[in-house]
């Protein structure tokens, strides 16, 4: 099976109220957690590839060990840019044969942020390439995303729907409390359930997606912090209200964090046990594991998108 785009996958998704996880990868320990868990569940998968990634790896590399797993497994999976901030970026993704990207104009004046989204659209539509876009703005602090609480801004649902109308995009990714990197919040976390009902009932079967998403499992927030990876007053979205988020139209979330947490616990793990271990098998295997059960438990037990490989 070749690279799909995420249309069939939004529309299964939208309809059976479950959201596809949509994976950063940035080497082929990781690629292979998120893949084996996939293959375990029988789900469609989106692996994302962002900016910082395609600088460490190179897009040929990445865009070849996803060419391996689709080989390997036969699922369902689209190659997504995450954060594609111009419109040379993601015509280069395109392409080079990515199945979707994002464009990312959500820190430009709404008519700028239309226009880039629709330029973009036009040039992928013409290559069978889906393009998500954003309205609204994330806080927090991952790979070249970086906004500060004062600058934060939630989707206006009126806005949200012009946007979509004039700009063509096929998924909206929206901000409701999300955020980048691992939360540090005076108060408990909180989405703002209220506005998403809103916007998806202005945007009937129509895709959402939620960014800035991880959970901060507390396995690995405790293993990071045993082992000297302290990430001091980290809080991620409860899983909880991710289940709610895909009942509302969320039929995608993405999820980084979370596997950096995993992989690097995992990792110090073993060198802090065995400090003369030099093998690196030896480290990112267990690293490698770790991504695995990350994965295999949001597929599961958070989006519920067990078995829609097969739809």
């Amino acid at each position: 099976m070749p690279l799909v785009n995420t249309k069939e996958m939004f529309k299964h998704a939208y309809e059976g109220k479950y959201a596809i996880g949509a994976f950063n990868v940035n080497n082929m320990e990781i690629i292979q957690g998120i893949v084996a868990a996939a293959q375990k569940e029988k789900s469609a998968l989106i692996l994302q590839v962002s900016a910082g990634a395609r600088k460490y790896a190179s897009p040929i590399y990445l865009r070849k060990l996803v060419e391996a797993a689709i080989e390997e497994t036969d699922l369902p999976i689209a190659l997504h840019l995450d954060h594609g901030d111009s419109f040379e970026i993601c015509k280069q993704c395109i392409d080079d044969g990515f199945s979707s990207v994002m464009i990312d104009g959500s820190a430009l004046p709404f008519e700028e942020n239309i226009a880039l989204a629709k330029k973009v659209a036009e040039y992928a539509h013409e290559r069978n390439v889906t393009v998500e876009a954003e309205l609204g703005k994330l806080a927090g602090i991952e790979d070249d995303v970086n906004v500060s609480a004062e600058d934060a801004k939630f989707t206006d649902p009126d806005q949200a729907v012009e946007f979509v109308e004039r700009s063509g995009v096929d998924s909206l990714a929206i901000a409701i409390g999300t955020s980048h990197g691992a939360y540090k919040f005076a108060g408990e976390p909180r989405l703002d359930f209220a506005r998403l009902e809103k916007i998806s009932a202005l945007l009937p079967n129509y895709p959402l997606v939620l960014h800035g998403a991880s959970s901060v499992i507390p396995k690995y927030l405790e293993m990071c912090n045993q082992y000297g990876a302290a990430i001091p007053g980290a809080k991620g979205v409860p899983e909880d209200m991710l289940r709610e988020a895909a009942k509302w139209g969320v039929c995608k979330i993405n999820v980084d964090t979370d596997l950096r947490m995993a992989m690097t616990a995992a990792i110090r793990k073993v060198l802090v046990e065995q400090p003369a271990e030099f093998d690196p098998r030896k480290y990112l295997g267990p690293g490698r594991d770790a991504i695995e059960e990350i994965v295999q438990n949001k597929i599961k037990n958070v989006f519920g998108c067990s078995g829609s490989a097969l739809k």
